[in-house]
């Protein structure tokens, strides 16, 4: 067997549209799916949203929201990211920091969406 790529991850929440809307600030994309299930789509990759107490089965042994610590590749210069989170009202909690990626360095700042998620936003160098 040969792993080739993340198709999706899932994230439990508190408030659904509180997580859309931090997520749609960063450029990613709304959908909903299925029976009414709600995803955040970017590139070739989504993030599915659980509501903590009401997850979709299967899921995790124990699901909860801001446990997820992740890094997202971001198009353009960090520099530029930094300037629309501020405008956001997002806070930058670390960074900008060099890193080690998946397949070499980085240049990263963390912020955290509504339910405490650590979400590095990195540039590769």
């Amino acid at each position: 067997m040969e792993i080739r790529a993340f198709d999706h991850i899932v994230l439990t929440v508190a408030d659904p549209e509180a997580t859309l809307a931090f997520y749609e600030r960063l450029g990613m994309r709304r959908e909903t799916f299925g029976a009414g299930r709600l995803a955040l789509r970017f590139g070739a990759q989504k993030i599915n949203l659980h509501t903590a107490g009401a997850e979709f089965e299967p899921h995790a042994q124990a699901p909860v929201p801001g446990s997820e610590d992740f890094c997202l590749l971001i198009e353009g210069p960090l520099e530029a990211v930094e300037r629309e989170l501020h405008a956001a009202g997002i806070a930058v909690e670390l960074g900008p920091i060099e890193r080690t990626g998946a397949t070499g360095p980085l240049r990263s700042v963390y912020v955290r969406d509504p339910d405490g998620n650590l979400v590095e936003l990195s540039e590769p160098i």
